[in-house]
């Protein structure tokens, strides 16, 4: 049995997961040499190197990936002993992990609000960022939950749909087709057209629905954030597919409509997902069933801005 502290182990894995003993004794507020003390007398317990430094980098060798594994599931389980301990003495403590697509910032902020109002022992580590990122995330086991509107086929996942997450044409308030009903999906072919990075799952959804109906738009920029389309709308660049989501709450008031286009709006889910085989934390499996019992009494009043 190799003889190691758990204070070596804690050590070991922040080195690991920054790639560097600079940033682990930042992290750590601990010293420089502190944090190699450590490394060293936990290399000598296991009688293998743990990391190789080539040039200025540092990197895990195979004891080391074991070892930084091995971490990983003691942490995880003592983490889960801690909150079912204060769930035993009738409390609910500890911080939930969760990682959103962009989008879902829109809402998810208010689910948490109230969540963690019933909740006040409870924190919540929230990441917000596009498909392919969570999919890595998904990867490296970093979160307990995801919100996300396409879930992934390549990974292993438990998936439970919980709220609509409508996809509608939006344009400038004074754009021809502005005031017109049963809009061809042809048209699109003539607007110039503004569309997500790639990676977005609302990306994904038009180039589906483009494919099917053999049509090509016209795209005139590509941009990372529904904010930022917004204002490419109103700057009278070109015309997007959002979720009805993002609309809500909207600062530019008068400026921005839903188009009436047929087949429209796209009728998408909202998703919550984890791991398959993944045991839930008792704080996990909290804020799942709140958020499958408290998003369907969601209310999403239409905002003045929207003409339709």
């Amino acid at each position: 049995m190799i003889p190691a502290t758990l204070h070596q182990l804690k050590v070991f894995e922040t080195v690991a997961r920054n790639g560097s003993f600079t940033r682990a004794a930042e992290e750590l507020l601990i010293t420089q040499p502190t944090v190699s003390s450590q490394v060293k007398q936990l290399t000598s317990s296991v009688g293998l190197p743990l990391f190789e430094q080539i040039g200025k980098r540092l990197y895990l060798t195979d004891a080391g990936q074991e070892l930084l594994l091995t971490c990983q599931d003691i942490f995880e389980k003592l983490n889960n002993f801690e909150i079912k301990i204060a769930d035993l003495k009738g409390t609910k403590q500890g911080q939930l992990n969760l990682a959103v697509i962009t989008t879902a910032k829109y809402f998810v902020p208010r689910l948490l609000g109230s969540f963690c109002q019933n909740y006040p022992g409870i924190d919540v580590a929230l990441q917000v960022t596009n498909h392919h990122e969570i999919q890595q995330r998904m990867l490296a086991n970093k979160d307990d939950l995801y919100v996300v509107s396409n879930p992934s086929n390549d990974i292993d996942l438990t998936t439970k749909p919980f709220l609509n997450n409508p996809l509608v044409v939006v344009a400038r308030k004074d754009h021809p087709l502005a005031n017109k009903k049963n809009i061809d999906l042809k048209e699109l072919n003539d607007q110039p057209f503004i569309m997500r990075e790639q990676g977005s799952g609302t990306r994904e959804s038009i180039m589906k629905l483009l494919a099917e109906n053999n049509l090509s738009v016209k795209v005139k920029l590509e941009l990372g954030s529904n904010e930022a389309i917004k204002q490419a709308i109103y700057g009278g660049l070109g015309i997007s597919i959002l979720s009805e989501h993002c609309l809500f709450s909207e600062g530019m008031t008068g400026e921005l409509t839903i188009l009436n286009f047929k087949h429209f709006p796209l009728k998408r889910r909202w998703f919550v997902v984890y791991l398959a085989g993944k045991k839930l934390s008792v704080i996990a499996e909290t804020f799942l069933d709140y958020l499958l019992e408290e998003s369907p009494k969601m209310s999403f009043p239409k905002s003045s801005i929207l003409a339709r």
